[in-house]
Formats: structure tokens, C-alpha cells, sequence
């Protein structure tokens, strides 16, 4: 894994997005060209009902939307990234936000063809090593619903650690309904 710095998008002369590189993948900035490939890939309940705010059914107009929201985040203290394999391109997205001041959290989604192949674990490996090593955070959080239990694996294979706390958290796909979500953290 490499951390890289790379060219900013049209209308961002003044920062750069970073690129973190693994064996079978590319964390990149995402772009409006990946609206297509998002949409295919999150109109699925399976993918949507397993996160917090994507809507379902999803089309391009979320797609695009959502991405133009991607584009505009401070990457000072934001992070996107469109997960990319090398032999199938896009696959899926992660995002470092802070949903309360002080905490991090650690967020991702993997389109259902690429479920199971370490894909979402080497994402987010290489994540957290980028942001222990160019943000200097020793402390990051993430939440997985109760009734997702492979994101659970996927996080506990990155390091993170259950904290014992259930909260609910509303899942758009789900019609807002509240959905138990255990906590856990990953700790450099």
C-alpha cells in the first residue's frame, strides 16, 4: 500500500485528492464519470439496506447527485473515495466523515459481484493505514446494522474492535427506520 498524491479535479487548483494503492486495488477521488457504475451497482436492497443513507430503488439521478456532494467535501476533513479494481473498475465507495466532532468514522459499500473476495477488507485496510499516516488519526469508528454481519467480519479483519454499544441509526432503503448498529473501533 502507497499513499500518493495526484492532480486536483477542474475547479480545485489549490488541493489535490489522495490515491492509495493496493495489490487488486485503487482508492481514488470519484468522478462524475462513475455515476453510471454507482448506480448499477447500489440499486440493489441488498447493498442500500446495509447503509445508513442511500435510498432504494437508486438511480442515476442519486448517483449524480451524491457524487457532486463527493466533489465539494473539504478533504481536510473528509474523505471519498471510489473503490476501483484494476481488472473490473469500479466496485464500490468508502468515506471518512465526522458525524460528531472528534469522531471519525469509517464508512463503505461493495457492489453485491464483488461480495466475498477480501475486496471491502483490503479497502478498508488500506484506508485506515492512509489516514493513520497523512491525517495522524490514531482513533477511527464504525458501525455495522445487526443484521449485517459480514460487514462486521469485513471490519473486525481491518482491526476494529467492538465497543459493546448498540445505537440506532435510520436506514434511508429502509424507509427511515431505525436500525440497531453496533459500534466498534479501530485503534493505530
Amino acid at each position: 500500500m502507497c499513499a500518493i498524491e495526484v492532480e486536483p479535479p477542474r475547479g480545485r487548483s489549490t488541493e489535490t485528492r489522495p490515491v492509495v494503492a493496493t495489490e487488486r486495488l485503487l482508492l481514488r477521488a470519484p468522478v462524475m464519470a462513475d455515476a453510471p457504475a454507482v448506480a448499477e451497482l447500489a440499486n440493489d436492497p441488498g447493498v442500500a439496506r446495509m447503509t445508513t443513507s442511500m435510498p432504494y430503488p437508486y438511480g442515476l439521478a442519486d448517483a449524480r447527485d451524491w457524487l457532486g456532494k463527493a466533489e465539494r467535501a473539504d478533504p481536510r476533513d473528509e474523505a471519498v473515495f471510489a473503490i476501483e479494481h484494476r481488472q473490473f473498475g469500479f466496485i464500490g465507495m468508502l468515506v471518512f466523515d465526522e458525524p460528531a466532532a472528534g469522531r471519525m468514522e469509517l464508512g463503505y459499500w461493495i457492489g453485491r459481484p464483488f461480495w466475498g473476495r477480501g475486496y471491502a477488507t483490503e479497502a478498508a485496510s488500506a484506508a485506515l493505514g492512509w489516514a493513520r499516516a497523512e491525517w495522524r488519526r490514531n482513533v477511527v469508528w464504525a458501525g455495522h446494522f445487526a443484521d449485517n454481519r459480514a460487514s462486521g467480519q469485513v471490519l473486525c479483519k481491518a482491526g476494529f474492535l467492538y465497543t459493546g454499544d448498540v445505537v440506532a441509526r435510520p436506514c434511508a432503503a429502509r424507509g427511515g427506520e431505525a436500525v440497531p448498529t453496533r459500534m466498534m473501533v479501530w485503534l493505530a
